[in-house]
């Protein structure tokens, strides 16, 4: 599918926006007000994986307001990786900028984003500061090394060290890291075809920690940068929590098969599989809407 994205006719510098949405609400408009508002966004492709009927129709009104808008509808809820894909070979910018349809990004940051990743050694990934409405980081914006073992130590709060960065000193400029969040992720189609875009077997979350683990494999650079921020509300479409950690659960558990380093660690995972899933459901239950 990646490989029939046509890179002929492409704007070396432009930027194309790529939103899948499902069940979206009212955030999905705010989020587009706010790319609408920086002129150096090229375009805006909106994949409409389920909305109401009344946000469609929106959504066409906004296409006749707009020319640099496009909605692509009427293929049902195909996943976020597949949705990304479908965004990314329709797209006609030379840079895809993955921004969650409850992210309100800030004006100049897509093009902070974009020029970061000029400097990169291919295939390269940026991504941005995700903030709560307080103004405070979010979890996911910059992650270590996501394997099993870190992940354990990491929910049983052994060691000092975790996957999560964002209690961290904020750094001064971009910093390489293993992971960004795919809220707000940029990465040109070039990098984009040489990592097959997002792995489709990934439904709903994890495929931002698999696409950024691919990029570093293939000997590209992972890079966060502090100055380029939105403002994320999260959990914002209408569908059941257990049925997201549900997802999160399945997600994990081909990411650490896809991504073990040794053959036996198979045997850890599916052990540890229980204990993954008692920990997701007790977040579904209990938790407030913390990323893991």
């Amino acid at each position: 599918m990646i490989n029939e994205v046509e890179l002929n006719d492409i704007n070396a510098s432009s930027i194309s926006v790529i939103m899948v949405s499902y069940m979206t609400g009212p955030a999905l408009f705010e989020a587009i007000k706010h790319v609408i508002l920086d002129t150096k966004i090229s375009e805006l492709i909106i994949i409409d994986n389920g909305n109401p009927e009344q946000v469609r129709e929106k959504l066409f009104l906004l296409v006749k307001s707009y020319d640099h808008i496009k909605v692509k509808t009427g293929h049902g809820n195909i996943g976020f990786s597949k949705g990304c894909n479908y965004g990314a070979k329709v797209a006609s910018g030379n840079y895809l900028l993955f921004l969650n349809p409850d992210a309100l990004i800030t004006k100049n940051s897509a093009t902070k984003l974009m020029n970061l990743g000029k400097n990169l050694k291919r295939p390269w990934i940026t991504g941005g500061k995700l903030i709560n409405s307080r103004g405070e980081e979010q979890r996911g914006s910059r992650r270590g090394e996501v394997t099993l073992f870190s992940s354990l130590l990491t929910v049983l709060h052994l060691g000092k060290k975790t996957i999560h960065e964002e209690n961290n000193p904020l750094p001064n400029g971009a910093i390489p890291c293993s992971a960004v969040s795919g809220a707000l992720l940029m990465i040109d189609k070039s990098s984009f075809q040489i990592i097959n875009g997002f792995d489709e077997d990934f439904f709903l979350h994890v495929e931002d920690l698999d696409i950024c683990k691919r990029a570093i494999k293939e000997g590209g650079d992972v890079y966060f940068l502090p100055n380029a921020t939105a403002m994320h509300y999260g959990a914002t479409s209408d569908i059941k929590k257990i049925k997201v950690e549900l997802q999160k659960l399945n997600g994990f558990k081909k990411y650490f098969i896809k991504h073990r380093k040794y053959k036996l660690e198979i045997i850890l995972i599916y052990i540890s599989l229980p204990f993954m899933a008692l920990y997701f459901l007790y977040k579904a239950t209990f938790s407030s809407d913390k990323k893991i």
